[in-house]
C-alpha cells in the first residue's frame, strides 16, 4: 500500500505549524511528508503505524516522526467516550532546526534529538502527560509564544529516554543513509549496507570498505549505533521486507529472497522475533486496517489530515 503525500502549509513567514485535531475517532490514513512531526495523542487508544513499526498505544502517546517516514494512528474508541480524541501535531523543518542549533549554542542539543529520531521515537511513559502542561503556550493566540513553546519542548525531549520505532531504511532509503554525524569510515559502511543488503555481507568485506580492522568496525558500530554489525544488517533487511509486504502482493518467498534471506524458514523466524508477527500477519495488519477504514467512509469524503493547500471548514489551525 503506497503512502499518500501530505502537503503541510506553514503559511507566510512561518517556522512551525501546530494543529489541534479533534475527532470522534482517528482514521487509518497512511501518509508521509518531508517535515518532522511531533504528535501528542490524548483520550485515544488503538494502533500506531510508524514505518514498519506497528504498536498498540494509549493515552498521552508522544512520538516524533522523521521526514518522509510513512505513518498513521488508527483508533475507533475514545478512552472517555463522551469526549473527542485529540492529537496535537507539530510540524517543523529539520534544516531550520539544525541552522538554529548552529547559531544558538543554547539549543545545540536539538541536533542530537534529530539524530536520534532517524527511525522515529516513542518517548517514555509520562512524557506526554508532562507535555500537556505546555498546551496553553502551544495553542496560544500569540505566534511567538507558540514558537517559544515548541523550542522548549524540543530541547526538553533532547535528553528524554525514548524507544526507536522503525528499522533503518524502512520505506525510505534516506532514513538509513549516512547521517553526516558518524565518522566517514562508518558512513561508507552504512551506505554499502543500504545498497547491498540483499547480498551476503561478511564482516571482512565491510571492514575492508571502511579501511578498518574487523575489531575496529565492530567497536564503531557499538559506539555510534548501539548494536552489532549483524544486528544492524538484520534490521535493514527486515525493514525492506516490511516495505515489500505493505507495498506489494509478492509471495513471502520472493520478499524473503529480495530482502537478503537465504530461505523462507529463516526469514519467518527472524521476522517474528523482530515484529512479534509472521510476515503474513504483518501484511494483514495494514490491509485489514485500510479496508475497515474504507468501509466507514463515503466516496466523496476527503481525509481531513491529507488535504493539499486547502483548509477544511471547522478545522482549528495555528501558524507560527
Amino acid at each position: 500500500m503506497k503512502p499518500a503525500y501530505e502537503y503541510v502549509d506553514f503559511g507566510e513567514r512561518c517556522s512551525v505549524r501546530i494543529y489541534n485535531r479533534r475527532l470522534p475517532k482517528i482514521p487509518f490514513e497512511w501518509h508521509h511528508h518531508p517535515e518532522y512531526e511531533l504528535t501528542l495523542t490524548m483520550n485515544s487508544q488503538g494502533k500506531r503505524y510508524i514505518g514498519d513499526s506497528v504498536t498498540v498505544y494509549g493515552d498521552d502517546d508522544l512520538v516524533l516522526v522523521p521526514p518522509d517516514m510513512p505513518h498513521t494512528w488508527a483508533s475507533n474508541r475514545s478512552i472517555e467516550p463522551s469526549s473527542a480524541q485529540v492529537a496535537i501535531v507539530i510540524w517543523f523543518d529539520g534544516a531550520w532546526v539544525r541552522r538554529f542549533a548552529d547559531l544558538c549554542p543554547e539549543y545545540a542539543d536539538l541536533r542530537n534529538l534529530l539524530r536520534r529520531a532517524a527511525c522515529g521515537l516513542a518517548f517514555e511513559s509520562g512524557a506526554g502527560t508532562r507535555m500537556r502542561e505546555q498546551l496553553d503556550r502551544l495553542l496560544s493566540a500569540n505566534a511567538r509564544e507558540r514558537l517559544s513553546a515548541v523550542l522548549d519542548v524540543l530541547v526538553w525531549l533532547s535528553d528524554l529516554p525514548a524507544a526507536q520505532l522503525a528499522s533503518p531504511s524502512a520505506f525510505d532509503a534516506r532514513v538509513g543513509a549516512p547521517s553526516g554525524y558518524e565518522p566517514e569510515q562508518l558512513n561508507r559502511v552504512l551506505a554499502l549496507i543500504d545498497t547491498q543488503f540483499a547480498q551476503p555481507l561478511p564482516l571482512a568485506t565491510l571492514a575492508n570498505a571502511a579501511g578498518l580492522s574487523e575489531r575496529s568496525l565492530t567497536r564503531h558500530f557499538a559506539q555510534h549505533l548501539g548494536e552489532s554489525v549483524g544486528q544492524y544488517i538484520a534490521r535493514v533487511r527486515i525493514g525492506h521486507a516490511c516495505r515489500m509486504l505493505t507495498d506489494t502482493q509478492l509471495p513471502v518467498s520472493v520478499v524473503a529472497a529480495r530482502s537478503g534471506f537465504s530461505n523462507v524458514s529463516n526469514f519467518n523466524r527472524q521476522f517474528k522475533a523482530t515484529r512479534a508477527l509472521t510476515p503474513v500477519a504483518y501484511r494483514q495488519q495494514f490491509t485489514g486496517a485500510k479496508r475497515a477504514e474504507e468501509a466507514t467512509h463515503s466516496l466523496d469524503e476527503r481525509s481531513p489530515s491529507l488535504e493539499a493547500r486547502r483548509t477544511t471548514a471547522g478545522r482549528r489551525k495555528y501558524h507560527v
